[in-house]
């Protein structure tokens, strides 16, 4: 259960549930092509929960630690482990990344623990002392998601049903070492119905979803606590290639300065904010291959990348209260003359904020020191700024303000230095 939050009324706030399930989508992007993981991890958890008689509370939580268990995974490369293995060398390095990211968020905190243990073999939890409440939510976790990689070659083909017999034979073998015995049990009452895998269909996925949404109470996030859930998800995306380390965070500083010079409202100042934090989400759908290639992307790579901020806009603008983050952030590599992508808008039609936006995420890759190169310095993205707004593809007053503040600008852009 998501711990309530208490604070003043804020400007800018959401449904922090609401918040969750939409970010969510951003994790199953990873998979590229099978975009549902989390989602069926949750399906399968919360229907093993209600077997066991547990309440809504517990229920719902068991479903949400399910859509969020791979919070630590920004690679495609890891994914593909995730769904193609049932067990690696590497498979506790997503699972330390999520515990850290949870960890100092307190609506969020008691995941922590079960994310860090769920790919963790149950007889393992329990020689190590581990407390007994995070071993039965690792665990759970842990053996439905393994339960989704067996039937993850049967999706396609929607062929689960063919298939789930061996997949119970296969759960049943493992009782005892990989899995508690007793949690074995549950999921092999669960998983006799045909209803139960026919859940796990797209078409039954969002109903699903839209169910669980609707229970337990609402939990309101202020600014505060949506920065620091979409700082979490900026570290996610950031860390998915070494090119793009600490890339939002910088967007996100150096588009709320250029806001605050440019005499924006402080109230659209949090949200252009919060937009340069999650602007890169629909990133991680980008395989690791097109995102980190040395050479110069192909016409379908090409197209791949110029996607990617159509997912981010698709993910926010389900949130309530997200409408204007939402169009700001996907907005990002619109240009004034009506030459950018994905939606060709003129620059009449982009707000000032998105324009703002473009122009630090622009400033921000070339500040960015990268494995390649160290960071330009200020002489040369003056110049490189300079260039775009002479081509009619940057706002003049945005980089005549940045380089007026040049020193500030750079420090902004630069969380680390």
């Amino acid at each position: 259960m998501l711990t309530p939050l208490r604070h003043p009324q804020s400007a800018v706030e959401a449904d922090l549930r609401h918040v969750i399930y939409a970010l969510s989508d951003a994790l199953d992007l990873v998979g590229v092509d099978d975009v549902a993981h989390g989602k069926r991890v949750g399906i399968m958890a919360a229907e093993c929960a209600r077997t066991m008689g547990l309440g809504e509370s517990e229920t719902t939580f068991l479903f949400d630690l399910g859509l969020l268990h791979d919070i630590g995974v920004s690679s495609t490369n890891t994914h593909q482990h995730l769904v193609g293995e049932f067990d690696w060398a590497g498979s506790q390095d997503h699972a330390i990344v999520g515990q850290r990211l949870l960890a100092g968020f307190k609506p969020l905190a008691t995941m922590a623990e079960p994310i860090r243990y769920h790919h963790t073999r149950w007889d393992k939890l329990v020689a190590a002392g581990v407390d007994a409440r995070v071993i039965r939510q690792a665990n759970l976790i842990l053996l439905v998601d393994r339960v989704d990689a067996l039937t993850a070659p049967y999706y396609a083909t929607n062929s689960m049903l063919l298939h789930k017999d061996a997949i119970r034979e296969q759960v049943r073998g493992r009782a005892g070492s990989y899995f508690d015995p007793q949690l074995v049990e549950v999921f092999l009452e669960a998983s006799k119905s045909e209803a139960f895998w026919l859940l796990l269909e797209p078409r039954s996925i969002q109903c699903y979803l839209q169910d669980m949404l609707a229970q337990g109470e609402r939990c309101m996030a202020g600014v505060d606590e949506l920065k620091h859930l979409a700082t979490i998800f900026s570290c996610i995306v950031d860390a998915k290639s070494p090119f793009t380390a600490e890339h939002s965070l910088g967007v996100a500083r150096l588009s709320r300065l250029l806001a605050e010079k440019m005499g924006v409202s402080a109230i659209n100042c949090d949200k252009l904010e919060i937009a340069g934090l999650l602007h890169d989400l629909g990133k991680l759908r980008v395989p690791d291959e097109i995102l980190d290639k040395p050479a110069k992307l192909d016409p379908e790579e090409r197209m791949v990348i110029n996607a990617h901020s159509f997912e981010t806009f698709q993910i926010l603008r389900n949130i309530d209260g997200f409408e204007e983050i939402s169009r700001w952030a996907a907005y990002h590599h619109e240009e004034p003359d009506g030459s950018g992508y994905p939606f060709r808008l003129s620059a009449e039609a982009m707000p000032l904020e998105a324009r703002i936006l473009r122009v630090a995420d622009i400033f921000q890759a070339m500040a960015q020191d990268r494995p390649y190169r160290q960071g330009l310095g200020a002489g040369e993205i003056i110049a490189f700024l300079d260039k775009l707004v002479a081509e009619g593809r940057l706002d003049d007053e945005i980089v005549a303000v940045a380089k007026l503040h040049m020193d500030e600008a750079m420090l902004a852009a630069r969380p680390s230095h």
